[in-house]
Formats: structure tokens, C-alpha cells, sequence
């Protein structure tokens, strides 16, 4: 089968493929099933941030004129002061430092709501991909984003460190319940890719 293609989808495509989205959603995270409506309702008002850009991992379609299937998706927004997220990370981090080490994080952010490749998917680089896509020529100063923090040494986490992001807080429980996350972060544009070091 021939490697999935990455494709940009401006809000209005974003939401007519919110459906196959999330089912790449649900493979990758496994979500109690009662869960997934919330997450879609999320995913639809995340589409009207200032500054949304969603990328799917698109395998060639098997019809002509049919879209083809969804391996991997990505996409964030700027963030900004009355976003769930973006307020309680901010309050954490101002917290932590103060109100300056806050606003140089969150200020002038790019917010990576999700990132996501379906298990079969996974391994071939679409991850790193969709991330570097989302944010090649983003305005923004810095790049944030929250993960599971079951493992430091995940696949996830060692993606985002290889591009030059790091741990701003980990352990936090997100109001709501639910596993531990870590929060990273890193300047823009995203550092060269560094593969992990096959010695260590």
C-alpha cells in the first residue's frame, strides 16, 4: 500500500471529516465509548479558535473521487485567555514561576490540541510528519501541548523531544479527572529532528 499523503483541511473540511477523525481518535486512545460524543462536541468548537490548522495522513482512496482513509491526524490553534485548556495551563504554570515564566509560554502560543496515528499506522514516521506540518510557518513564539505521562520514555514523548520540546510540568491532573498528563513545550519554528541516540 502506498504511504498516506498529508493534506490540509481549512475548518469547513475539518468538521465534514470529524466522523472518520474521530475514529482514529478512538483507536489511538481507546476512549470509554460513553466519552466519544463529548470529544466530538471538543473537536467541533476547537475548529472555531483564532488561527485552526488541521492536517490528516490520507491513504490513496480505493474509488476515484472518494476520500481516501485517515491514518493519522493533527491540529491546533492560537491560544488564547477563556480556552479551557490554554487557563488552566497558564494557571499551573504561573503557579510554578510566576506570571512572567507563564506569559512566556502561553502569550504567543500554538496550542497542538491532538495528534494522533491509528495503531496499524503507527512507526512510520506520520507522527512527526503531521506535528512538523502543523507548525512549518506558524507566527507564534512557542509551541504547547499536553500527553499521557504513564511513561517518560513513550513513543510520543521521545517524538516531541527529538523536534526540540521539553517538560514544563508533569504529573498534572487535568480538573475532571482522568490519567496524569505532562505539559511541553518549545520555541517555533520546532528544532531539527534528532533521533534518540542508539546508545543510550
Amino acid at each position: 500500500m502506498k504511504d498516506p499523503k498529508l493534506r490540509e483541511l481549512d475548518e469547513r473540511a475539518f468538521l465534514r471529516r470529524l466522523n472518520p477523525i474521530l475514529r482514529v481518535y478512538a483507536a489511538a486512545m481507546r476512549p470509554p465509548e460513553d466519552q466519544l460524543p463529548g470529544r466530538n462536541t471538543i473537536m467541533a468548537r476547537h475548529a472555531r479558535h483564532p488561527r485552526f490548522r488541521a492536517l490528516v495522513a490520507e491513504e490513496p482512496a480505493r474509488l476515484p473521487g472518494r476520500a481516501g482513509r485517515i491514518a493519522g491526524f493533527c491540529y491546533g490553534f492560537r491560544g488564547c485567555g477563556g480556552q479551557w485548556w490554554h487557563d488552566v495551563v497558564y494557571r499551573e504554570l504561573e503557579r510554578l514561576g510566576g506570571p512572567e515564566h507563564a506569559d512566556r509560554w502561553m502569550a504567543d502560543s500554538f496550542e497542538v490540541a491532538e495528534l494522533h496515528v491509528r495503531p496499524d499506522a503507527q512507526g512510520r514516521g506520520l507522527g512527526r510528519a503531521l506535528l512538523t506540518a502543523a507548525c512549518e510557518g506558524r507566527e507564534e513564539a512557542t509551541v504547547v501541548l499536553s500527553t499521557l505521562d504513564l511513561d517518560p520514555e513513550s513513543p510520543a514523548r521521545r517524538l516531541y523531544r527529538s523536534v526540540g520540546l521539553t517538560d514544563l510540568f508533569t504529573g498534572f491532573a487535568f480538573p475532571g479527572g482522568g490519567p496524569p498528563y505532562a505539559v511541553m513545550g518549545g520555541a517555533l519554528p520546532l528544532a531539527a529532528y534528532r533521533p534518540a541516540s542508539s546508545s543510550s
